[in-house]
Order: structure tokens, then C-alpha cells, then sequence
């Protein structure tokens, strides 16, 4: 017998590693995004197999050719589009079709294209889409090439006809893109719905409704089975359905029920997920194997207590966020997104809104990860157009399909908390008929045939109740977008609805600029055609908390609003970053935005430190401005007064010190958010010192710097994947002898990089900056600038040096593993 066993255990083995390998081959996904051509002057004779793209520009995707462009006031995105190019591309890629993937059906994915795609496969149209932003697929299957032959994918987009976005689209096949190969029977396009009915601490109801399609030309009896999973990866329930009859060419649903005890609730402070693992069995074979991750929560909006998550109230402490990566312009990148959300929590926030469409899974992804709610957005406009060429030439034909699929594959994820289905809408207006609230029903009514969870809403500027949108009757949730000074009324108002913040602020500042006096809130001229002056004839707006659009607020007028009622269930400030396009209230020679909280860059403008303080735990001190002799602002001389303003929480006072001096003690009083002090300019050491009950809590100083001496280099992060896709934003500071920023310093920096890693762009947060984002060199802005880092798919060390004449070279090394 001892003989047998090893001869058990090999056949055992052999099994079980049969099963894996079933599971894993059954479904193929694969992305492909390496070794396409690229062309902007090709034409029509590209979609032919035998055409020759061999001078055409090599590359992969996600690709987005605008930002490669130069910044040009004429060019037709006009500086709401960020004065870049679009124009048409073509992309071609070759591949050959793995000798697998015979007897399944192929498709290929597209996260998004913008804009207005047409799709060939060895030289058959397979379709086109018009909207930028939407997620599709098509069936290669039918002309597909196998047996070795290649096979030639041929990809045009026109992003010629502009403006069509009020904001910078990019251009190009941008997000990423999969080859997908199934069995004929399987788990049809974002094919799994589940939701979770009843969830408490104690145990959920988890319902899963799988849609199953047959492609076979008859019928097939199938079976599904369904593991839930943990998210430690442990199998907690599971479900087989009876065999049902497929029909043939068609789609079945097929709904199952779970029962999970103590389920870990999805959360902000603790995002757990779960995952559904669900096999398609024809003939007790596994055919298909589709993964589904979900989050068990319950949520609610009340009418006078506002929100709460699992039964905690809470405030949405929220920030709009366009698509754009800055200087990667909107060509998608996971740790670029993660970045941004990273920089976004660290501030205290807790939500995002996808402004103003689809966002890339990826975001969606990381939400649900990372703990971040979602308010997801689908249109900024319908029918009634805001830019010439925009969606609304498309919309009769398209926003039912656009619409559908945006829920179809968003549905699923825990983080999306609310659907928006339009933003600052133009049929909101119309007074003489009610094509609005037609329009709204109609698109509430398709969204919640879909998905039923979650509350609608629209983001209105028009927040009145004789607004069509609000009249319909369709909306869950009243969304503002900005009338702070009607906040309180809202109740009046709506009587029994529920707010939203839709969009909030539209305060501007530039980083590291200051204009004084600072206690006087400012609205820039609402007169389009009239400049903002104000001194400002340089396109900066000052960093104080006290600019803002006429729309708008500052920061801190619509924060002390919403913190003060619970029935302002909470607040998407206008934006969490710059953003390319809409400089309002400039136009050229600015190309980017001034409403973020954060610069394009990432670096944090001084309100920032105000959200810190009151949306976080974290203990906060923060002063500003700069103490320097300006050498690039008029008008500062010593002896000039200085208007100094400190951030703080956790403490009763701060006191501030010139030069070891006291300048006095200052409180918060009522509901303020900062304290200041107005004091003449003196070279030499600021320094503020918080204290509770006497003891002291932090300090902080700012300090006249000198001229400036060397470069510092800092990595946000010094290990990064070698895949060819991980980055590491490099922060270059411009600093003294005794390595203090110095914030008038705008040194032309060179950037060397040797190693298994190269610079994929470089930015300095100057919204009027008209250098590229590609190449090596970058004017640093107000003493700092970015280095973007990207790895090849060799490990190794990756050396970064920045030059710049007269200054001490900086160096830093990453490691890609």
C-alpha cells in the first residue's frame, strides 16, 4: 500500500491542478494596450490590412496626442479646452490571434475613446461611438483571422470638430484597452448585478443576478454556482442554481440569494470588499469563470439628518474631479488616479464627484479600495448644447445606449452612493413647456430599471423650485450647485426633499501668490468680456481665501453652512485639483484652471490646510504666506504690512512671533475657520506656536530665505512596480544654503534620467505656463516643480538629476522591482 500513496497523492494532485488550469483558460482577458501605430496625417486608406503603417509612430495606449501638442490661443479647443490640438488620429495594431482562443468568441474592450470612433477589424467596420467618456465593446469573432494569420485592428478617431467640451477632453484612444475570448456560452458585457437588500453588523442578504449568454446556434442546459468570498479570500457562502435552458442566441438571467453572517461592512474608515466567484457549468464542465467584487453597506439620506453610512451619520466632505491627469494629460495611468485620491484624503476628504461623465474604471476601482464614496455622473449636457460641436448633436440617437451602459458597468461598485444624470443642465430653464421634466423622468426612469439602490440626482444651478429638472418629480436628491446664501432656506424651499452639494465654492487662488489687504472677499467681474484686474495683470489670483467666482464662495463661507446644518447632508467643492481648460477668470495667455484646492502639479494651495484642520484628526498648523523680500510681486518693500493668517486645530490659541518678538495671541471666536495678524515686514523668522490649556502643541516657522543655492529632490515613492506603467512624482525644490524653499525661485531646471526608467512628463502648477510636458526642461514655479517618473519592464535602479546653472545638482535614485 505504502506504494500507491505517492501515486494517490501525484494523480490527486494532477486533478486538482486540472481544475485550476480549467478555470483559468476558460476566460481570457488581456490587455491590449502594447505595439500600436499611430498617425495624425493618415487618411481613409488606412483601414485596408495591406496598407503599409510602417513610418507610422510606434506606441502604446492608453494615449492621449493633444497634450503633445503645443499651447496655442488659436487653436479651435480655445483656452476652455486648454488651448491645445485635436484633430483626427489613426491607430493600427497587428496581432496574431492565440491558437487557445479557437472555438470561443473574441471581443474587444474600450475604456474610452475620445471622441467619435469608428472600429475596423481586417478592413469590416465594426461600429462607432461618438461619446468621449462612454465604455464599449465589439465582437471580433466573425472576422477574425486564426491559424497564425495576423490580424490588423484599425482604430479612427475625430476629435477635429471643436469646441465640443467646456474643459480639456485629450485625444485619443486614452483609457486602456482588453482582448477578451469566452466560450459560446458565458457571462454576458457586465453581466452580474448584485446588491445587498438587507445588511446590518450582525448578517446581509446578498442577491446576485447573472446574465448568461448563449452563442451556440442551440440550446444549452447551463448551471450556475457562485462562491462568495471574503476579503480575507475565504469562501463564506455560496449558491447553484438549477439547470436552466439557454435558448439558443440569447440571454438568460438567472438570480441567486446569499445569507453572509457578521458581514465586515464597507466603510470609509475600513473599505472591505468581497468578491463573487461565479462558473458557468454546461454539462457539469466549467465554461466560464467571472469574478465580480462588491461591498456590503446600507446608506441613507434623510430629509433633516443627512447623511449616514451603516448607520453612522456622517458629512460627504466631497471634491469634483475632472478626467485630466495634469501633465499626463488624459491618458490614464492607476497610480496617477491613485495619487490624486491620496493627496484628496490626506486633506480630510471622503467622496468624489465624477464631473461631469463616465469616469475611468480605474477610479471606480480605487474609490471602492481606497473608502470614497462616489456621486457618478453621466451627461453635462442633453439636448440643448453648451459648446457648438458638443454631445448634443448626439443625443437623440445615443443617450439611451450611453446611458444603460454607464449603470450596466458602474452598478456594482459600494462606493457610488448616488447617480447624477446631468449637470448645470440648459433645459432646466425653459419656463414655457415642461420638455425638462419629461427629459429628466425619462432618464430616471431608465437608470432605475437598472439599478434601484441608489438615489438620483441632478446637479442644478437653477436651484429654485420652478427649475423643470427639480419640478419633474424624478429626483431623490436636490442637488445645488452653488448658492450658498440659500442653503439655509432649503427646507423652505424643497419641503420634504433631501440636499446635496452638488457643487460647491469656485474659489480661485493661485499658489504661492498674495495680494493684501486679504480680509475683503472678492468676486471676479461677472461681465465675460470685461478682464479681472484688480492689480493682477499677470493672470494670478491670490492664494488668501478670498477670491472667488460670482457664483461662488470662498472656502470657508460655504464650509461653515454646510458644518453647521445636518440637513446639508454635505458638499462637492469645485475642484479637489487644477484641471486643463476654463482659466476662468482669465483666458489666455492661461491655459489651465485656479479653482482647485490643489495646483496641477499636486501641490497644495494654503486652503488645503483650512479643509486639514476641520476634516481630519491629524493635528494642523499652517501659516502664510512666504517671508521674503518679493523679488517677483510689486509692491512688497519692508516696512509693508503683511496680513498673516494661521490654519489650526486641536488647540485653544496660536501665538505668533517676529524674530523671537510676540505679535500677540490669537483666538478663534464663533464660527471662524483661520486667524490673522497684520503686521510690518521685517527679514527674519516667523513662528507660531498652537496651544491647549496652556501646553504647547505644535510650532511652525517660516523663515527669509536667501538666494538660491541647490536643488533637493524628494520621491513620493522610492520602490515602484518594473512593469512599464508604475510612476514616481519626484518633487524638485529650489532652496537656500540652509534648505529652505526658496518661493520666488523660477530657475530653468534639466532633468537626466539613466536606468530602467524614463520621465514622462514634468509640470510646476503655473496655470499661464506655456512650456511642454514632455522633453527635459521646466521653468520651476514659486521655488518648485515635478518630475514625473515612469518604469520600464527591466528591474533595476533608475537614476533621476535635475541641473540647473548656478545651483548645486539634484539627485535622487527609485529602484523599479
Amino acid at each position: 500500500m505504502k506504494c500507491i500513496y505517492p501515486y494517490l497523492i501525484f494523480v490527486v494532485a494532477l486533478i486538482l491542478n486540472s481544475c485550476s488550469t480549467q478555470k483559468e483558460n476558460v476566460r481570457s482577458v488581456d490587455f491590449f494596450n502594447e505595439n500600436w501605430r499611430f498617425s495624425l496625417t493618415a487618411d481613409s486608406t488606412a483601414i485596408q490590412p495591406a496598407f503599409s503603417d510602417d513610418a507610422w509612430r510606434e506606441l502604446n495606449v492608453p494615449h492621449d496626442w493633444s497634450i503633445e501638442g503645443a499651447f496655442d490661443e488659436k487653436n479651435p479647443a480655445t483656452t476652455g479646452g486648454g488651448a491645445l490640438p485635436g484633430g483626427i488620429g489613426w491607430y493600427r495594431k497587428n496581432f496574431v490571434v492565440p491558437a487557445e482562443y479557437s472555438g470561443k468568441h473574441v471581443f474587444i474592450e474600450f475604456d474610452g475613446v475620445y471622441r467619435n470612433s469608428d472600429v475596423w477589424l481586417n478592413g469590416k467596420h465594426l461600429g462607432y461611438r461618438p461619446n468621449g467618456y462612454i465604455s464599449f465593446r465589439y465582437e471580433l469573432t466573425p472576422h477574425l483571422l486564426f491559424d497564425g494569420k495576423e490580424n490588423v485592428l484599425v482604430v479612427k478617431v475625430d476629435n477635429s470638430k471643436q469646441p465640443n467640451s467646456r474643459w480639456y477632453s485629450g485625444s485619443g484612444i486614452y483609457r486602456n484597452v482588453r482582448l477578451v475570448a469566452v466560450d459560446p456560452v458565458h457571462v454576458d458585457h457586465w453581466g452580474t448585478y448584485i446588491t445587498t437588500p438587507d445588511a446590518s453588523k450582525e448578517s446581509a442578504t446578498v442577491e446576485l443576478r447573472v446574465a448568461v449568454q448563449n452563442s451556440n446556434d442551440e440550446n444549452k442546459s447551463v448551471i450556475v454556482k457562485t462562491s462568495i468570498l471574503d476579503p480575507s479570500g475565504k469562501e463564506v457562502t455560496g449558491n447553484e442554481s438549477k439547470q436552466t435552458e439557454a435558448t439558443s442566441q440569447s440571454v438568460i438571467e438567472v438570480s441567486q440569494n446569499f445569507k453572509v453572517s457578521s458581514p465586515s461592512l464597507w466603510s470609509v474608515e475600513e473599505p472591505n470588499l468581497y468578491k463573487a466567484v461565479t462558473e458557468i457549468l454546461v454539462n457539469d464542465k466549467i465554461v466560464d469563470v467571472y469574478e465580480t467584487t462588491f461591498g456590503i453597506r446600507y446608506f441613507d439620506f434623510d430629509v433633516n439628518q443627512g447623511f449616514s453610512l451603516n448607520g453612522k451619520p456622517m458629512k460627504i466632505l466631497g471634491v469634483c474631479l475632472h478626467h485630466d491627469l495634469g501633465a499626463l494629460g488624459s491618458a490614464i495611468n492607476t497610480r496617477a488616479i491613485e495619487r490624486q485620491l491620496e493627496i484628496m484624503q490626506d486633506m480630510g476628504v471622503n467622496a468624489i464627484r465624477t464631473s461631469h461623465n463616465p469616469p475611468a474604471p480605474e477610479l471606480l476601482d480605487l474609490c471602492d479600495k481606497m473608502g470614497l464614496l462616489v456621486m457618478d455622473e453621466m451627461f453635462d449636457m442633453w439636448k440643448l448644447k453648451k459648446s457648438e460641436f458638443d454631445y448634443s448633436l448626439d443625443w437623440d440617437e445615443w443617450h439611451e445606449k450611453d446611458l444603460t451602459d454607464f449603470i450596466l458597468r458602474d452598478r456594482n461598485h459600494p462606493s457610488i452612493i448616488a447617480w447624477s444624470i446631468g449637470n448645470e443642465i440648459i433645459e432646466q430653464y425653459n419656463r414655457e413647456d415642461s420638455v425638462g421634466s419629461v427629459m429628466t423622468r425619462e432618464l430616471a426612469n431608465i437608470v432605475r430599471k437598472l439599478d434601484d439602490t441608489r438615489p438620483i440626482t441632478a446637479a442644478n444651478n437653477d436651484t429654485h423650485p420652478h427649475n423643470r429638472l427639480i419640478q419633474s418629480g424624478a429626483l431623490d436628491l436636490i442637488g445645488y450647485n452653488y448658492h450658498h446664501e440659500q442653503f439655509e432656506s432649503f427646507q423652505k424651499d424643497h419641503p420634504g426633499q433631501k440636499f446635496i452639494g452638488a457643487e460647491t465654492t469656485s474659489a480661485l487662488a493661485t499658489r504661492g501668490h498674495y495680494d493684501m489687504p486679504s480680509d475683503s472677499i472678492r468676486r471676479w467681474p461677472i461681465a465675460w468680456d470685461k478682464p479681472f484686474t484688480e492689480g493682477n495683470a499677470d493672470n494670478t489670483v491670490s492664494a488668501y481665501d478670498n477670491v472667488s467666482a460670482p457664483w461662488g464662495s470662498t472656502h470657508e463661507e460655504t464650509w461653515k453652512l454646510i458644518k453647521k446644518h445636518d440637513y446639508l447632508s454635505g458638499m462637492f467643492i469645485w475642484t479637489g485639483f487644477d484641471y486643463l481648460g476654463e482659466p476662468t477668470p482669465y483666458s489666455w495667455p492661461s491655459r489651465s484652471s485656479y479653482f482647485g484646492v490643489v495646483d496641477l502639479a499636486g501641490f497644495p494651495k494654503d486652503s488645503y490646510y483650512m479643509y486639514k484642520s476641520e476634516w481630519t484628526t491629524d493635528t494642523v498648523l499652517h501659516i502664510f504666506p512666504h517671508w521674503n523680500l518679493p523679488v517677483r510681486q510689486a509692491g512688497w518693500e519692508e516696512g509693508k504690512v503683511v496680513d498673516v493668517w494661521a490654519y489650526y486645530n486641536h488647540a485653544d490659541e496660536v501665538e505668533l512671533f517676529l524674530n523671537e518678538k510676540s505679535l500677540g495671541i490669537k483666538k478663534k471666536e464663533n464660527d471662524d475657520l483661520h486667524v490673522q495678524w497684520r503686521i510690518p515686514f521685517e527679514p527674519g523668522t516667523l513662528k507660531a506656536v498652537s496651544r491647549k490649556d496652556g501646553k504647547e502643541i505644535l510650532i511652525k516657522e517660516i523663515t527669509t530665505t536667501g538666494k538660491p543655492d541647490k536643488i533637493i529632490l524628494e520621491a513620493d515613492r522610492n520602490t515602484i512596480a518594473a512593469d512599464g506603467n508604475d510612476l514616481s512624482f519626484i518633487t524638485v525644490k529650489i532652496v537656500d544654503e540652509h534648505s529652505n524653499v526658496v518661493p520666488y525661485a523660477d530657475n530653468e531646471l534639466t532633468f537626466t534620467i539613466s536606468g530602467e526608467g524614463f520621465l514622462v512628463a514634468h509640470d510646476n502648477g503655473n496655470p499661464t505656463s506655456h512650456e511642454s510636458f514632455r522633453g527635459n526642461t521646466r521653468k520651476a514655479f514659486h521655488g518648485l516643480a515635478l518630475g514625473i517618473i515612469q518604469s520600464k519592464k527591466e528591474k533595476g535602479k533608475i537614476n533621476i538629476e535635475v541641473r540647473a546653472a548656478g545651483l548645486t545638482t539634484g539627485t535622487i535614485s527609485i529602484v523599479g522591482k
